[in-house]
């Protein structure tokens, strides 16, 4: 097991292209090549913005082969939960043998898991695997918050090295921040709230912005680690409307119309996500016009 990677910085959680009803994986490739050119720091496929609820097992592999594929390297944080162990631990069976750097697993959704048994959960995802496991709560999309003492009693076991951080809730993230093992990382999973949790000890970012404008999150995220805070202010002021507006719609309505506004990916999506309304696509191409993205 990988204990020393490093996610540290930004990552970004990819979004899946498709054309004519399949996945797009030129398209797909094309992308990650744009995320290693800007300087992004780690990949995470088959995440929630790469729309993976609605994709096969055969495309979910190729998905990841390409990512490895055109990954020069960078770290890949896969996206294998689901809301059953025994789905979680065979879909992570079923990818680690194509480069898996580490597992991202989200908190089980539907189910409204008490903190007994999230903690349950994810002591025995961890036991299934050498392979590192990163922590994802998401409350707005699961139903069930993962409290700071459950993160952080999982935060002991061995190979859970780090949480993608979503819910927002600041008090909780700030008690995770403050009384985490000094290896263990906290990843934002909010665009928004990536500068105050840097500044407070969070390790980087696992950002949908970075699939729209990859150049301005890894120049953002840099001056923050390099303590260029007045840097990091503007820029973050710069990217406020790009955080903002990639949720006016559920993600990754609003960044897949930015995308195909720039020409790299058609508009298409898999029911039950459908395209943008055109409101949303127009504020979308301002925003990346005011970023000189178009």
């Amino acid at each position: 097991m990988n204990k020393n990677i490093n996610l540290t910085g930004c990552g970004t959680a990819l979004i899946t292209p498709f054309k004519g009803g399949e996945v797009d994986y030129d398209a797909f490739a094309a992308l990650v090549d744009r995320q290693v050119e800007a300087g992004i720091d780690f990949l995470v496929p088959l995440g929630t913005t790469g729309e993976t609820p609605c994709l096969e097992d055969d495309e979910r592999i190729k998905v990841l082969q390409t990512a490895k594929a055109h990954s020069k390297g960078l770290p890949i944080v896969v996206g294998g939960g689901t809301n059953s162990l025994k789905h979680t631990i065979r879909s992570m069976q079923m990818l680690d043998p194509y480069g898996v750097d580490a597992f991202l697993i989200v908190v089980p959704y539907y189910n409204k898991p008490t903190q007994d048994g999230q903690y349950q959960y994810f002591k025995a995802v961890a036991e299934s695997t050498d392979t590192p496991v990163v922590l994802y709560n998401v409350p707005g999309r699961t139903g069930a918050n993962m409290s700071a003492e459950t993160t952080l009693r999982l935060a002991e076991i061995d190979n859970i090295v780090a949480v993608k951080e979503a819910s927002g809730n600041r008090g909780q993230i700030e008690e995770i921040l403050r009384n985490a093992p000094e290896d263990f990382m906290v990843l934002s999973g909010n665009d928004d709230d990536t500068l105050w949790m840097m500044e407070k000890g969070g390790a980087g970012i696992i950002s949908v912005a970075s699939n729209v404008a990859p150049e301005h999150m890894s120049r953002f995220v840099k001056a923050i680690q390099g303590g260029f805070m007045e840097k990091a202010y503007r820029l973050n002021e710069e990217l406020t409307p790009l955080f903002t507006n990639c949720f006016v719609e559920s993600n990754p309505i609003p960044a897949k119309a930015a995308m195909h506004a720039m020409g790299l990916i058609e508009n298409e999506f898999r029911l039950p996500l459908v395209p943008a309304q055109q409101s949303t696509y127009d504020l979308m191409v301002q925003t990346i016009k005011d970023l000189k993205l178009i």
